[in-house]
């Protein structure tokens, strides 16, 4: 096994990396390039070659990468690995500005179905891509992250609400609204041209996220915990990006990480869109079917730990814990695409390499979250199986996993991505 202290530490440095999936996308493309990775471009036909490894992105917010195997892929099938590049958060909407009794703050819309509680009385980054236009007319975008304090969402004060620990409700469109200014002498597209543009290059656009200042830490007395923002989804972002890089480059395996998870996955760059069944295309030609009949896809996104807090709200007989291991989530209403016979191939494979394996299944009576696994084996007709890390406070804008755990996943994504034992399973 891994040092698990040394790939938490790399871990916690991608996520302060990565305010926004486009942030996310930027911080796996300089590992993949590290890694002589070539990227390809969708627009142009490309040359592959045995044993060559790629990787293409769309809209700077989603990512494919693979390892072209020197194996025919139509014998051993398609070793796939998907997870989502975004995270539930507070973005900031076209016409940001409001200026109320001295106070200029922000218009924002809420993105996934975060908890909203925990972005109170946090010091707020924001972070995102503007586009531009050069003194030429040429539009450009940037990459941009203030990298420091930026705005605060205040409580209000106990005295004013007796209720607020009993029967506090928080209003979206009246209640989060941060504060950027004291003073409202200078609206928010002259400060991001000001610190993020130069001189000739007029602001046109901007997709802007809010986020938490606080860095990625160790927690508990032993260090046993990694407290972090977006650890929903980016975790597994990593994870299947450090098993990628072990490839041995005798199968072909394919990463991808979709954005737009948190918000239903249907658009041009989800898990609901052609990105990946583009990418498989030209990957394997008119053999896709084929081939696709022998792979099998682990969407890897983060599964719900026991909160000792809350045992109620969990089926008895499945309590995932923080560094218990991978957990296997299972829902009979296709909320995860898993089956027994994925589940099978990777309990021998878990097995096999020494990782722990633990089983979420929730209770008949409450949801369970839904992942790109459903909707990526309902397009492709792939077998799939979701898998992923316990955590607590999952969309909270502050979360909480096991230190121990993801060098377990990578440790488990590595081999599945070696393996040579077949993908499916002999029916008799």
């Amino acid at each position: 096994m891994a040092d698990s202290g040394l790939l938490s530490r790399h871990l916690m440095a991608f996520l302060d990396a990565s305010p926004t999936p486009f942030h996310a996308v930027e911080s796996m493309q300089t590992l993949l390039n590290e890694a002589s990775f070539s990227r390809l471009d969708e627009s142009q036909e490309w040359q592959l070659e045995a044993g060559g490894r790629y990787y293409l992105t769309r809209n700077g917010s989603s990512i494919i990468a693979f390892v072209h195997g020197s194996e025919d892929v139509a014998q051993g099938g398609l070793r796939m690995v998907g997870a989502h590049t975004d995270s539930p958060c507070l973005m900031v909407k076209p016409h940001a500005d409001i200026f109320v009794h001295g106070y200029h703050q922000l218009s924002v819309e809420v993105y996934g179905g975060a908890l909203l509680n925990p972005w109170f009385d946090r010091d707020l980054g924001i972070a995102g891509r503007v586009v531009f236009s050069d003194e030429q007319g040429l539009l450009r975008s940037r990459l941009v992250d203030f990298k420091r304090p930026m705005a605060v969402i205040p409580s209000l004060a106990i005295h004013l609400d007796r209720e607020a620990n009993s029967r506090r409700t928080i209003n979206p469109q009246t209640d989060i609204k941060p504060i950027l200014l004291q003073s409202g002498e200078s609206p928010f597209n002259e400060i991001i041209s000001a610190e993020f543009l130069s001189a000739g290059e007029q602001l046109v656009d901007y997709e802007l996220a809010l986020y938490d200042c606080s860095r990625a830490a160790f927690s508990g007395a032993n260090s046993e915990f990694i407290s972090s923002a977006r650890l929903d989804n980016q975790l597994s972002c990593f994870a299947g990006l450090q098993a990628l890089l072990k490839a041995d480059g005798r199968h072909t395996a394919v990463l991808v990480c979709n954005d737009h998870e948190e918000v239903g996955s249907v658009s041009a760059v989800g898990a609901d869109g052609p990105f990946l069944q583009t990418l498989l295309a030209r990957l394997c030609g008119q053999q896709l079917d084929t081939v696709l009949a022998a792979s099998l896809l682990l969407s890897c996104d983060n599964a719900h730990a026991l909160h000792p807090n809350f045992p109620a709200v969990h089926d008895t007989e499945h309590l995932p814990a923080l560094n218990g291991g991978p957990v296997i989530k299972t829902n009979v209403k296709q909320r995860y695409a898993s089956n027994a016979l994925g589940s099978a191939l990777v309990k021998q494979l878990g097995k096999q390499c020494g990782v722990p394996l633990q089983s979420f299944a929730a209770r008949n009576d409450m949801g369970c979250g839904s992942t790109i696994g459903p909707i990526s084996a309902a397009k492709l007709g792939v077998n799939t199986l979701d898998i992923g890390i316990a955590q607590l406070a999952m969309h909270s804008c502050r979360e909480l996993t096991g230190a121990r755990d993801p060098a377990r996943l990578v440790e488990l994504l590595a081999a599945f991505i070696n393996s040579g034992a077949p993908l499916t399973v002999v029916a008799e």
